[in-house]
């Protein structure tokens, strides 16, 4: 079985999977059952809440002393004239002199009547590569270390397939964007240029820190994003949806989780760690994660050792996805991506539908996963594209369909 397999050897067989049983997801720790939405949100989610920051996600960063916004730049008709384009600089600064930036990318559709709402989300690599737009500014530099993009990453709308922006304006939703870099660099070695040089210092950040994890400060920066939008008249902050792929996917269901101001988060390919249950022992596992790929920054150091045996945390992924309840989550998968394990994001996103029932919502109604290219549920959606690990136009798709329902 998995736990005796040494080295570690990736499991595709689904015979090899052991035995599991999920927690209850209705039953406080006290042994008390929840019945109720009331229940839940004065009891049980605060606790199961509580348990995945002290498990795999960490604290919340704090707000720094003074947080201000600087417009580097509006352009009224962007993208061949189908948006009002925005850049601006988020700058957090402590009492003592430290400073911490970021760069946001944003597009609003032109000649909307009303404010629009808002897709917020993190780049791979930096703003550029969402967009060919020459005079859109190259962020994410800290991200390599050396102030130079990997190569991967350096060709302007290298990513635009991940972001069909002229499909996503015309649907009437703008799109506010900053690189995964500028908030944690996505290294090992990242701490000291990370959002937290801000609250530690840099002989805490030498290693890292007990209570904190890259996903968090990710998690923190797309929070700081909201911020900065719900001043802008022409922005719908009440309607905003968190978005994410991969390991942003992951970042997008913590962030939606723990910031309700998210009315929707949309979890793209996210595998374990994210959507994808932690003792459904397929492709991607947090021993995985934390023990073989040095990936370990992502969550809590703790992790490492309790990855060992998954089947004794205290805490699962539906219970994540149920924590977004009364709000809505839309979880995709891609019937390529086997190492995210689609089945078992599928059946996260099912166990969660109980907490989804206390407030009426419609969560999905079989333990079945659909036929791929079909999407199902509304409250709690979920789609399997065919392909690859990505996100294109027909995920899109349907995540806007889900803000359609909740919004309009």
């Amino acid at each position: 079985m998995y736990q005796e397999t040494i080295p570690w050897v990736v499991n595709y067989d689904t015979n090899e999977i052991p035995p599991y049983a999920l927690p209850e997801l209705l039953k406080c720790e006290d042994g008390t059952d929840v019945t109720t939405s009331e229940q839940w949100l004065a009891k049980r989610r605060p606790e199961l809440l509580q348990r995945f920051r002290e498990v795999m996600y960490g604290e919340d960063l704090p707000l720094p002393a003074h947080v201000s916004y600087e417009l580097l730049d509006e352009t009224p008709k962007a993208l061949g004239g189908i948006a009002t384009r925005r850049q601006v600089r988020l700058v957090f600064r402590q009492d003592d002199g430290r400073e911490h930036t970021a760069i946001m990318l944003l597009y609003i559709p032109a000649d909307l009547p009303a404010p629009a709402p808002v897709f917020v989300g993190l780049t791979f690599g930096g703003n550029h590569v969402v967009s060919e737009e020459p005079d859109v500014f190259l962020t994410g530099l800290i991200g390599s270390g050396t102030g130079h993009f990997p190569e991967m990453y350096q060709k302007r709308g290298c990513h635009s397939r991940r972001f069909p922006l002229d499909y996503i304006l015309g649907r009437g939703y703008a799109v506010a964007v900053c690189s995964y870099n500028d908030f944690f660099p996505d290294r090992p070695n990242g701490w000291q240029g990370s959002a937290l040089s801000l609250f530690l210092s840099r002989e805490e950040l030498a290693s890292a820190p007990e209570n904190y994890t890259c996903i968090g400060v990710w998690s923190w920066g797309l929070s700081r994003m909201l911020d900065c939008l719900e001043g802008m008249p022409d922005i719908d902050a009440e309607r905003a949806v968190c978005f994410g792929h991969s390991r942003l996917g992951k970042t997008s269901l913590w962030t939606g989780v723990r910031d309700e101001r998210f009315k929707l988060a949309c979890v793209n390919d996210s595998g374990c760690g994210g959507a994808a249950l932690s003792r459904r022992l397929y492709g991607e596992t947090l021993f995985s994660m934390t023990n073989v790929n040095a990936m370990g920054y992502w969550f809590l150091r703790s992790l490492k050792e309790k990855a060992l045996h998954p089947e004794n945390l205290p805490i699962d992924q539906h219970e994540l996805i149920a924590l977004m309840a009364p709000r809505c989550v839309a979880v995709h998968s891609a019937t390529l991506d086997q190492w995210a394990d689609p089945t078992s994001e599928y059946l996260s996103a099912y166990h969660a539908g109980p907490a989804f029932r206390l407030f009426g919502m419609q969560p999905l109604a079989t333990d079945t996963p659909p036929a791929p290219d079909t999407a199902v549920g509304t409250d709690v959606s979920y789609f399997l594209r065919t392909g690859k690990h990505d996100i294109l136009k027909s995920d899109w798709k349907q995540y806007l369909d889900a803000a359609d329902r909740i919004f309009r």
